[in-house]
């Protein structure tokens, strides 16, 4: 347990004599219920069993932050870091700032931001491992690195960007409201570390001393309705109507006067010239996303077609699965069906923990695609396997396996499409993000079985007829998608305009490249259904076209998304600048706060960096620590 001083400052202590018996949300401040004797359990903190005294104990607690006082000293970073022996790129709570007005009336007003312990905690519901508690005791939010195998879903669905993935040990970890000082009558760490009184703590909805607001929202806070955090504001100053950021994001924060809110807007501080940057697009953290539901998606789409030929009466794929070229296709999805599994497993941080993604089903729609994707490859294993056998019972195995499959492609196609559906990630949460994986289910999954045929001399041109209109079938039900995405973020008050406006700018000349291929796509897979153009020649052209058109855009899906994260400052908590060190070297520097991803999913990353060792030893040094991980 922490030890507290005999000497501790008045300001560092818990003092709340009453609280509100619910918070503005309804829901009641007192954690416990009545015979459930929870006051005989503890915490548990390091193994000790011992009880706190605390009267507030199972009360809701969380932070009051007074953006009036706050200097931006980063005080409360350092206190917390040092508090929970964080290294220099991992700080569970961070100071940024956003700026506006006009000399001489230009303010600056500084936020600073860990994690809120919200009410409806979506890191909790998110996580597949269930590495996430909400304790009756203070309604603290507690993480255990030790269960996360570092998927970082939750970093994807909190909107205040308190779940930190550390890039080396490849897990997350987060604020854990110091628990243990609170246990023994403290404040956290933070708060007793503020220099101007900016940060306090204590039961929610109680104002502290000297205060007279408690407002849930200030300029570049998310809005809360998504989590209810437990936080509160103060801020007398009357800001600007315009508030920027300064980090690299392409936003403000625009007074709505209706609602008397700062909104997000787009704030196109980059300029309009478009550009490639390939290297960025192509060299993202989310490359096993990209490979795994390509691939996943491709093959569930050539499944369908396969198993519902006879239901649908398209005699053409009925007689395909009767030729020669039916084995070698099924062999070709159960082995990129395989591949796109291997991909997303090596992300993980912790690999070899891959069967704690089935733990949090009730709640995580992670889990629910895990279980649903499994489901389709037990299937899809199930009736390949069962093609080698001829006798009634191996036909009978085949069609239960070919239900469990497509069982599977509905379970794992949905829940695929709904953990992208994030409140937190405006550029991903439109239902333009069905439309693009079904449309790549068809598109590619059609390909896959025109280009087996092809090469086993079984394409006829009645197939080649209806594959080439599942294609066009599947292009066009992405295209509708597109333009509607695009309309709908371009008029958007959210992160989403700042996501199109990089889209058409930083990712300019690939997002046209992208749309002009789909455009041929089309043209050609016309021509091949109705113009009898169907040759090795058009469908190798088709194959190209389409194929890098879905790894562009899949590409462009992952690296646009901006989530409603609080804003940073130059170079902390700054995108642009994480990137910039990384490209530079400036990250071999402990003290500027980036460090290179160099957990099990990104060795690739720390074997390019052995390129910058001058010494040979040096590098063989560096080469056995990432083998021997």
């Amino acid at each position: 347990m922490f030890q507290r001083r005999e000497n501790e400052p008045e300001y560092a202590l818990l003092n709340d004599p009453t609280s509100e018996e619910k918070n503005r949300y309804g829901l009641p401040i007192e954690k416990s219920h009545e015979g459930e004797a929870l006051f005989g359990q503890s915490l548990n903190i390091n193994g000790d069993e011992s009880v706190s005294e605390n009267p507030n104990r199972y009360k809701q607690h969380g932070f009051f932050f007074n953006a009036d006082n706050c200097i931006a000293c980063h005080a409360c970073e350092s206190a917390c870091s040092e508090k929970n022996d964080n290294p220099a790129h991992i700080s569970f709570r961070s100071v940024g700032f956003v700026e506006g007005g006009t000399y001489p009336a230009y303010q600056r007003m500084n936020i600073s931001m860990a994690c809120n312990h919200c009410d409806d905690p979506v890191c909790l519901k998110g996580c597949p491992t269930r590495a996430y508690t909400k304790f009756a005791e203070y309604g603290a939010v507690l993480q255990d690195p030790d269960i996360c195998f570092g998927c970082g879903y939750c970093t994807w669905v909190c909107p205040y960007n308190a779940p930190q993935l550390d890039p080396v040990k490849g897990q997350v970890s987060k604020c854990n409201m110091c628990v243990d000082r609170l246990e023994v009558g403290l404040k956290p760490a933070c708060v007793s570390a503020c220099l101007g009184k900016a940060l306090d703590f204590g039961v929610i909805e109680n104002i502290p001393e000297g205060r007279e607001q408690a407002k849930v929202s200030i300029p570049g806070f998310p809005d809360p309705e998504i989590t209810h955090p437990n936080i509160r504001f103060e801020q007398k100053a009357t800001p600007p109507r315009d508030m920027t950021r300064v980090d690299s994001t392409a936003l403000k924060y625009h007074q709505d006067d209706k609602a008397g809110l700062f909104k997000p807007e787009l704030d196109p501080k980059h300029g309009f010239k478009r550009s490639w940057n390939l290297k960025r697009l192509l060299g993202s953290h989310e490359n096993a996303h990209i490979a795994f539901t390509l691939s996943v998606q491709a093959v569930m789409g050539a499944f369908v077609l396969l198993a519902l030929a006879g239901p649908l009466g398209l005699a053409a794929i009925v007689d395909f699965k009767e030729s020669s070229a039916f084995l070698p296709a099924l062999l070709v999805l159960f082995a990129l069906m395989g591949l796109g599994l291997f991909k997303l497993n090596m992300h993980l941080g912790k690999p070899h923990r891959f069967y704690r993604g089935f733990y949090n089903l009730k709640h995580s729609p992670v889990s629910r695609e895990i279980a649903g994707v499994s489901a389709f490859f037990a299937g899809l294993a199930g009736y390949t396997l069962f093609n080698f056998f001829d006798s009634p019972l191996a036909v009978l195995a085949q069609k239960g396996a070919a239900l469990l499959a497509l069982s599977g492609v509905v379970l794992g196609g949905y829940f695929m499409y709904k953990l992208y559906r994030i409140k937190a990630r405006p550029f991903w949460d439109h239902w333009q993000t069905a439309t693009t994986f079904s449309g790549t289910g068809l598109v590619l999954g059609a390909l896959l079985l025109m280009l087996v045929a092809l090469l086993r001399g079984s394409l006829t041109s009645e197939l080649a007829t209806l594959l080439s209109l599942s294609v066009v079938l599947g292009l066009l039900l992405e295209g509708v998608g597109l333009l509607a995405h695009g309309r709908d973020l371009k008029a958007a008050h959210s992160e989403g305009a700042a996501s199109f406006y990089e889209q058409i700018t930083t990712y300019g000349y690939p997002y046209w490249l992208r749309n002009g291929l789909l455009a041929a796509s089309v043209v050609l897979a016309l021509s091949m259904a109705f113009g009898g153009l169907s040759n090795v020649w058009t469908l190798s052209a088709l194959t190209l076209m389409t194929v890098s058109s879905a790894i562009v855009g899949r590409a462009l899906f992952y690296v646009l998304v901006i989530p409603t994260t609080m804003p940073g400052a130059f170079f902390w908590r700054n995108q642009g600048f994480v990137e910039h060190a990384r490209e530079v070297g400036l990250a071999d520097m402990p003290q500027v706060g980036v460090a290179y991803e160099r957990h099990h999913g990104f060795k690739l990353a720390e074997l390019l960096q052995t390129i910058r060792t001058t010494s040979v030893k040096e590098k063989w040094a560096q080469l056995k620590r990432v083998i021997t991980g």
